[in-house]
């Protein structure tokens, strides 16, 4: 495809991302309007680049005629926690909308990567309506806590200037670092359980 090719068709990729983090958004702001804790701590989203989506492409020899029905994270929406159980409330509020139809749940929390790398990942059928017509969107949404998020970003800035050849003692060490992480996870969630029945 030609730049302004690749550009009409992320069009309404971009359109997805950007309506599904002010409905997200939206579900933050409601929370705090009714002086409630938000099991939802930020939310944010990106649309794939053309050269990122072609090395996928190369990596996975997809078709590029096939591209919308085979590669459903050109538009992703990342969403932060606090704790791991507002995780499991995410996902539910997901599952019960009518707006977006899920499609594919995948659990790297309970299982997670060989490398350490934890989230939820819920890939959602959402319907954007542009100057062409109606069109469903795939879009990817990871879930994560503020802990698995920071591992995440860590370990993926790490890859890309090893690009993607991290020596063995690295990945052993980042291996600890996410079960490190995912300790933490689980005493804060302890800590708050024992605050919020008045054991501690």
């Amino acid at each position: 495809m030609e730049y302004r090719e690749w550009s009409n068709f992320l069009i309404p990729y971009d359109q997805a991302v950007q309506e599904l983090i002010v409905k997200f958004q939206n579900i933050i702001s409601e929370y705090k309007s009714l002086d409630r804790y938000s099991p939802v701590e930020q939310v944010s989203g990106r649309v794939k680049t053309v050269e990122s989506i072609l090395d996928k492409v190369r990596r996975q020899e997809i078709d590029l005629n096939e591209l919308e029905d085979r590669m459903s994270d050109i538009a992703g929406i990342r969403i932060i926690c606090r704790f791991v159980e507002d995780i499991d409330t995410v996902v539910e509020m997901i599952r019960m909308r009518k707006d977006m139809e899920v499609i594919e749940e995948t659990n790297y929390i309970d299982h997670k990567k060989p490398s350490g790398y934890r989230s939820y990942h819920i890939v959602v059928s959402y319907p954007v309506y542009t100057v062409w017509g109606a069109r469903h969107i795939k879009a990817e949404i990871q879930i994560r806590t503020l802990g698995m998020n920071f591992w995440s970003t860590i370990e993926h800035s790490l890859s890309y200037k090893y690009k993607g050849q991290l020596p063995e003692d690295v990945l052993v060490r980042l291996q600890r670092a996410s079960e490190a992480a995912f300790d933490m996870d689980q005493e804060m969630s302890s800590i708050r359980d024992e605050i919020v029945k008045g054991t501690i």
